[in-house]
């Protein structure tokens, strides 16, 4: 009895897991300045075959942000989109490329590590560094850029029943529910996953210290 309970259970278990993955993916949305009809082509595909002038959706991870004199250039470790266009937090990469949008930036929001989305189109390549590695970047100019809130930590729980191995065991004991081998989501502050964040807006940039005389 014991380990048909525990297969039982088992299969529970999957089957709850596999409705809310597929309610989660039916409700997916791509956010409002994302969308748009985009061209099937990777930053790979662009280093190697081009394709200058193409609409594309890219994403990834911010490697690094650098505001310049009339706009801010993204360096971004490009991951595969999921439903809702936000990169997907898995390996491997599908390399790194430079997004460049009018405006000030300030890297103190747009930290390295977080997810971020551009829509816009290919505007070549550039040379440069990872390391002592020559890199080609392909460039694109951004008409859009989305910061994704930050991810919710999963935090794993211990499981305890009692009534688990009792050959009189059937159904629901009474720590069926959170417990019930699941993780405990914490929520990082003011995010708020079901709804789309504000999105930061360029600002002007800094003026320029008075030299001393």
């Amino acid at each position: 009895m014991p380990a048909k309970t525990s297969k039982l259970a088992t299969a529970s278990r999957g089957a709850a897991l596999g409705v809310l993955v597929a309610a989660l993916a039916s409700c997916a949305t791509v956010p409002a300045p994302l969308q748009g009809q985009f061209a099937a082509v990777t930053p790979r595909d662009a280093v190697n075959a081009g394709g200058s002038g193409q609409a594309v959706r890219w994403g990834g991870e911010i490697i690094k942000v650098e505001p310049k004199s009339d706009q801010t250039c993204f360096e971004i470790l490009a991951r595969p989109l999921d439903d809702s266009a936000r990169p997907t937090a898995r390996d491997p990469s599908g390399g790194r490329f430079i997004a460049c949008r009018s405006g000030f930036y300030d890297p103190e929001e747009f930290q390295r590590g977080r997810d971020l989305t551009v829509i816009g189109q290919i505007s070549g390549s550039e040379r440069g560094k990872v390391g002592d590695f020559d890199y080609t970047y392909p460039r694109v100019a951004a008409d859009a850029i989305y910061l994704w809130p930050k991810r919710p930590l999963y935090v794993n729980t211990p499981y305890y029943d009692p009534w688990y191995g009792d050959p009189f065991w059937w159904g629901m004991g009474p720590y069926w529910g959170p417990y019930w081998g699941g993780p405990i989501i914490v929520h990082p502050r003011h995010a708020h996953p079901t709804s789309a964040p504000a999105q930061p807006q360029p600002q002007p940039a800094p003026a320029p210290r008075p030299s001393k005389g």
